[in-house]
């Protein structure tokens, strides 16, 4: 893709006055949105969680109240009630409908209190560190395949009034000017590409799957992994082991070593689940039920493990409870009947 101002051209004949790739200008926008609304989006989920909190008390302190005030009807219902001559049988009679239909409210509130306070429960909001920790993963989310494009434009839209380009043919570069929705603006510097110059590049979602296999996987391995994903180079094709080492040279990616993984801890699935002592489903469930940290950088690739989250008190309470219910389930049930079977 490229931008070219053709006006001239249309109207008058002349040649493009201006006219450059649109990949490393794209590249270098979409960076500086990444860096501007990653500590914007983590305040803005942190404002959300304290309104909802907020929201939710407000709910709760209501329904206290209500039910506060419904028990005090229920009790001067029954007073009342008490007080009644029980000859007068009419009055009696009303004053005990009054007096149950108060009981009623009463049981009405308290259902809903514990209803209101157990959806609290089950639905915890997240601490604010979570969010703190997603700010490193802006650039993963909308870099995801699945991530709405739509969605993306309506960021950009909401964010950026307008890019001015300035291409600078003496320096070689291109000079953006963002102007930022409230007046603020930012300068970019991109360097043009020269003629010839490779102009595709690997997609970061891959390049950071790259990253993090180099913890438990050789250049080869790396390459299988990327290519049962169905994912390609920067130029359309498959990956090999020579394509995987040109990407970690060019992004400063380390090598795999089994002495670097072994000294900071990097386990597979089978690995992680021999080092607890369960079986490997029984730890996926755990990762899934996001009891256990662990990255899956590709679909259909390997789990990574840190020795030190399995060591962790959250770990040893699975380990614990996984073992308690093996020995629950071999301990023998008298409601369980003998099967005889024939001995002829």
């Amino acid at each position: 893709m490229r931008y070219n101002c053709c006006r001239g051209a249309l109207d008058n004949g002349v040649s493009r006055c201006i006219n450059f790739g649109g990949a490393l200008v794209d590249q270098a926008v979409e960076r500086e949105i990444l860096r501007v609304i990653g500590p914007a989006a983590v305040e803005a989920a942190l404002e959300a969680v304290r309104n909802q909190k907020q929201e939710q008390d407000q709910v709760l302190a209501a329904l206290q109240l209500e039910l506060q005030a419904a028990r005090c009807t229920a009790e001067r219902a029954e007073k009342q009630y008490d007080s009644t001559d029980p000859q007068n049988r009419l009055v009696a009679d009303e004053l005990e409908r009054r007096w149950n239909h108060a009981l009623e409210r009463v049981a009405e509130l308290e259902s809903r209190v514990e209803q209101e306070q157990k959806r609290q429960q089950t639905a915890r909001l997240p601490p604010a560190e979570e969010f703190e920790l997603l700010a490193g993963e802006v650039e993963k989310i909308w870099n995801h395949p699945d991530t709405d494009a739509r969605l993306k434009k309506r960021i950009v839209r909401s964010l950026i009034e307008e890019v001015l380009v300035d291409v600078r043919a003496e320096a070689s570069e291109i000079l953006l000017t963002i102007h930022w929705k409230g007046g603020v603006h930012s300068e970019i510097r991109v360097p043009r590409r020269r003629r010839g110059e490779n102009r595709l590049h690997t997609v970061s979602s891959t390049v950071e799957a790259v990253r993090l296999l180099t913890r438990i996987s050789s250049d080869e391995q790396i390459a299988a992994h990327l290519n049962r994903n169905n994912l390609r180079t920067g130029k359309g094709n498959r990956w090999t082991q020579s394509a995987v080492v040109s990407l970690r040279t060019k992004r400063n990616l380390p090598k795999y070593s089994a002495e670097r993984r072994q000294a900071e801890g990097w386990m597979t699935l089978t690995q992680a689940a021999s080092f607890l002592g369960i079986s490997t489903t029984s730890l996926r469930q755990a990762v899934e039920r996001h009891e256990i940290p662990a990255s899956h950088p590709l679909p259909d690739g390997p789990w990574i493990f840190q020795r030190t989250e399995l060591q962790r008190d959250k770990a040893k309470q699975l380990v614990e409870r996984i073992q308690l219910r093996k020995r629950e389930g071999a301990e023998p049930n008298s409601q369980q009947r003998l099967l005889a079977f024939p001995t002829t």
